[in-house]
């Protein structure tokens, strides 16, 4: 590999919506999601609606439902 042109890779802190912290490998040091494996749906088994930003009412308006 050439020297100097890769990122350096570092230990990242990652913190969710729902207050769940991990570490993980990444280029950036600390992220933010909204969604993980501790509240996710497909993970916990309960149903969840993740709407964000009015996705699913400017889903349900161009639509035509109510």
């Amino acid at each position: 590999m050439k020297e100097g042109i890769h990122p350096n890779y570092v230990k990242a802190s990652v913190r969710c919506a729902c207050g769940e912290t991990f570490e993980t490998g990444s280029v950036k040091e600390s992220m933010t999601v909204d969604i993980c494996s501790k509240c996710h749906p497909f993970y916990t088994g309960k149903q969840k609606l993740v709407d964000t930003g009015g996705r699913v009412d400017k889903f349900k308006k161009r639509m035509g439902q109510k």
